[in-house]
């Protein structure tokens, strides 16, 4: 298949110029010794976003995987869209000739108003990670909380910037325990097969698996694996499995083989923006203005809502705060965004009718990581692709399936890595504290333990069989462990609980959650797919009903 952003090798953000409003500018690379003076590669005239005063038939807060199936139906349907974006629009080369930073080499474009970066691996042979950076509205945000980080994706596309490109769609035994009030048939039969679909998901060429050098890493996960009686499952995937034969030819640039994945992926990865965004832009009704921050919704005199927008520039400073109507508002900001914004509009007396459920049932996945050190017969490689396709499932022995996650150093390092997600019952709650003027979780770091429990299930079994030990070299100091993180957060606003059966917010008509913050806490796999099928369920029975 063609990757729409390529042309003879060269990328290219022409097309989407026409309808992304704001500010899409970004710096080259970053000295990482220590902060200096952005290197100001090249700075795009947009046109002015969305102004003050300005009524718009529905308004969407976010551009992830929610938010871009809610915009693109309401825009084939016929509705006038505009979308507010708290990042980037990411569409605009900078010195170094691309738009993503490498993940071996974080700069300024890397993290989300930091002066630090905050890899979620800390450390390597001893040797700490992290770089001073300067403050700039990157594509990683490590916000963190009480007893976690939460790691998300900042700008147009949102999570589907950053991922891992895993597109996993939960076995159906499962998925009574994910979405008890969804109607399990009807999911599997349509809206999975639909997000699939949109998503672009696809699966690797197994015979071309077998022999590429870039994946010798899972395959010795696979090998390890099987050889204590755990399966090894491909897993598919949006990234274009052409391209990557390509790089791994020499014969286009690299990507995915460039170790790019945690801040971004210059060519081969399908993120939103090359996918329902793309198809947004085709509609003609959609409009987006980036680096825009909603912080209040409340109803207005003259029916609909009155939205308060913060318009940022690339040091996260507010240069303008916007009034705006709309008559329908789209919470689509992600698990963390929607549930922080609709605690602090609960609790600030914006929307004081919003239930009590709002803020609950928070969930991490069951997120973990760990490292394994194996013996010098079995090297993972030196250059492995940064896009996962394995995955070790031991959900209904141990509560855990595990992917056979890259660690991409460019040096043979010995070593298997993974992110478990596993079965944890703990859920938390976002809360508002008055004083600080900000919504709280209220997460502890000591409810990881059932999911090292969980993923223990897995790796010690592996261990006692391979003669191999845990690397204590990834998260810290003699530390086995990444327990202090999430990729995966859920909940917030739980369907049939914050919302009814197709997120509508309880007490607001025309107000609306659309976005992972539905799932109550654990999907069993990876979640994208999951919460782009569920908006194309719940935003095909609004168009039908409300519009």
């Amino acid at each position: 298949m063609n990757d729409p952003t390529l042309r003879d090798g060269a990328p290219q953000g022409v097309s989407r110029r026409r309808f992304i409003t704001g500010t899409g500018s970004l710096l080259g690379v970053a000295a990482l010794a220590g902060p200096t003076a952005p290197a100001w590669a090249t700075v795009r005239a947009a046109a002015a976003p969305i102004g003050s005063g300005a009524h718009v038939p529905v308004l969407v807060i976010g551009t992830g995987y929610g938010g871009s199936v809610a915009a693109l139906r309401l825009a084939q349907a016929g509705t006038d869209v505009h979308m507010v974006e708290m990042g980037m629009a990411w569409d605009t080369p900078g010195a170094d000739g691309k738009i993503f930073a490498n993940t071996t080499r974080p700069d300024d474009r890397s993290f989300w108003l930091r002066t630090r970066t905050k890899q979620p691996l800390s450390n390597f042979l001893g040797f700490p990670l992290d770089k001073n950076v300067n403050r700039y509205t990157g594509i990683l945000d490590a916000e963190e909380f009480a007893g976690i980080t939460v790691y998300q994706g900042r700008g147009v596309g949102g999570g589907s910037l950053v991922n891992g490109g895993m597109a996993v769609t939960p076995r159906r035994e499962n998925f009574a325990a994910i979405l008890p009030s969804v109607n399990a048939a009807e999911m599997y039969s349509t809206y999975y097969p639909r997000a699939n679909a949109g998503l672009g998901v696809t699966t690797i060429d197994p015979a071309w698996f077998d022999t590429v050098d870039c994946y010798q890493y899972s395959r010795v996960g696979r090998k390890h694996a099987q050889r204590s009686g755990f399966p090894f499952l491909f897993v598919p995937a949006v990234y274009d499995w052409d391209y990557m034969k390509q790089e791994a030819a020499g014969t286009v640039p690299r990507s995915a083989l460039d170790a790019e994945i945690l801040y971004g992926n210059n060519y081969g990865k399908k993120s939103l923006q090359k996918t329902y965004i793309d198809r947004i832009r085709a509609t003609g009704r959609v409009t987006i203005s980036p680096l825009h921050r909603v912080t209040r919704v409340s109803p207005a005199s003259g029916g609909g809502y009155t939205v308060l927008i913060d318009q940022l520039d690339t040091t996260g400073r507010t240069t303008v705060t916007k009034t705006v109507t709309a008559d329908k508002v789209f919470f689509a900001a992600g698990s963390v965004g929607t549930s922080k914004l609709l605690v602090g509009l609960k609790a600030t007396g914006a929307l004081p009718l919003l239930n009590n459920e709002v803020g609950k049932g928070w969930g991490e996945n069951g997120n973990v990581m760990c490292g394994r050190a194996n013996h010098l017969w079995d090297p993972t490689g030196k250059v492995q692709s940064s896009i996962p396709t394995g995955g070790i499932d031991n959900w209904d022995a141990g509560g855990a399936f595990a992917e056979v996650a890259p660690l991409p150093t460019g040096i043979e390092t010995w070593a298997s890595f993974y992110l478990s997600i596993t079965k944890n019952p703990h859920r938390a709650e976002f809360t508002w504290n008055a004083a600080a003027g900000r919504a709280e979780l209220n997460w502890q770091t000591a409810w990881k333990q059932p999911s090292i429990d969980a993923a223990r299930t897995i790796f010690d079994k592996i261990n006692k069989k391979e003669g191999t030990i845990y690397r204590t070299d990834l998260f810290g100091v003699h530390k086995i462990w990444g327990d202090h993180l999430t990729y995966h957060p859920l909940g917030g606003a739980v369907l049939d609980k914050a919302t009814d059966n197709y997120g509508r917010l309880h007490g607001y008509p025309g107000l609306y959650v659309i976005d992972g913050a539905l799932i109550p806490g654990n999907c069993s796999v990876n979640p994208f797919v999951t919460i782009t099928a569920l908006a194309e369920r719940n935003i095909e029975r609004i168009i039908a009903t409300d519009l």
